[in-house]
């Protein structure tokens, strides 16, 4: 494995993470094999995977739990990223946007708790709390750094003003945000502000959301309470529209001798060293296949091959009410 470090200030990670959402939400088959979840995790560290993401909000609280048992033991061995906000903590939890100072504390010590760990590495806002100025909220992680709880700061869908903001209470270490073959957003703003400010990019849904690895063709198969039954890019003939995307990604890996998934996470990291993408996988096996991709040299033509495609049919989500400000 190879190693790279988040922006000027953030820790040292591998090229390529750990995504860990899909093990307990969202996604077909989640919370329903937790001891081949933990496998999957332990088996990335053997790897030398050492950047593990999670949330409060997958579950909730369930994912944490998991990734907390699956790295006991091997503290040391993990930058551990997890995420605030999505959950506000009064008298009664409940899936709201909340950064608030309070709320921050309180979510930061939950995670402590179902993590078993007295510090989180990178700890991202989840996403932009339009009630909380965002100084108050990097005032109350400034205040958690300080008492060691926190040693990094991250940012998650934020927008450029927002992130600018952020970084001049507290160094901000990490961007997350979808960035892929079929979401290219990022590349019109996000990347160059990072670059500019010393900030890490890290791209969630390398592999969009399963659909570039050219094994959902259709959504028989996937569970009635799958987001993806949900989504505008798998649904209204959309899925259809974007197997186009997945064709051209299929013709470079036959090409390559590798898979789909391997091109697209290869395509990625070809964007530049501060580009760390966390794909997700419960399986040992998809997990092994995609860390292959730190080897797979692309060629020039192929990769402008890839960066002409076009954009995806559909919206990322069904509610495209602007997640950074």
């Amino acid at each position: 494995m190879r190693y790279t470090t988040l922006g000027r200030s953030g820790p040292k990670v591998s090229r390529i993470g750990l995504g860990c959402m899909g093990m307990s939400a969202f996604y077909t088959g989640a919370g329903k094999d937790d001891e081949g979840s933990l496998k999957t995790i332990r088996r990335a560290l053997d790897l030398g995977v050492n950047f593990i993401d999670t949330a409060e909000m997958y579950g909730p609280y369930t994912n944490e739990e998991l990734v907390g048992k699956a790295i006991s033991g091997r503290r040391d061995q993990v930058v551990l990223a997890t995420k605030f906000g999505l959950m506000s903590h009064g008298r009664t939890d409940e899936r709201k946007v909340d950064s608030s100072p309070r709320n921050v504390r309180v979510a930061v010590e939950g995670s402590l708790r179902r993590l078993g760990t007295d510090h989180v590495d990178l700890c991202y806002q989840h996403r932009v709390d339009p009630a909380t100025p965002i100084e108050a909220t990097m005032g109350a992680l400034r205040e958690l750094v300080g008492e060691g709880k926190v040693r990094h700061v991250g940012l998650s869908e934020a927008g450029v003003a927002t992130m600018r903001r952020a970084n001049a209470v507290h160094p901000v270490a990490a961007l997350q945000s979808e960035y892929s073959l079929w979401t290219r957003d990022p590349e019109s703003e996000a990347l160059k502000a990072v670059r500019e400010l010393g900030i890490g990019f890290v791209a969630y849904s390398p592999l969009g959301r399963g659909f570039l690895t050219g094994k959902i063709r259709s959504l028989e198969g996937l569970d009635a309470s799958d987001y993806r039954r949900s989504s505008p890019r798998f649904t209204g003939g959309n899925l259809e529209r974007n197997l186009k995307v997945v064709s051209e990604v299929e013709a470079v890996a036959g090409e390559s001798g590798a898979t789909a998934a391997q091109v697209s996470l290869a395509w990625l990291l070809s964007r530049g060293e501060d580009v760390v993408p966390i794909p997700g996988t419960k399986s040992v096996e998809r997990l092994e296949e995609d860390m292959e991709a730190v080897d797979l040299k692309l060629t020039r033509d192929q990769l402008e091959r890839l960066d002409s495609l076009g954009p995806a049919a559909g919206d990322r989500y069904a509610d495209m009410t602007p997640v950074g400000l």
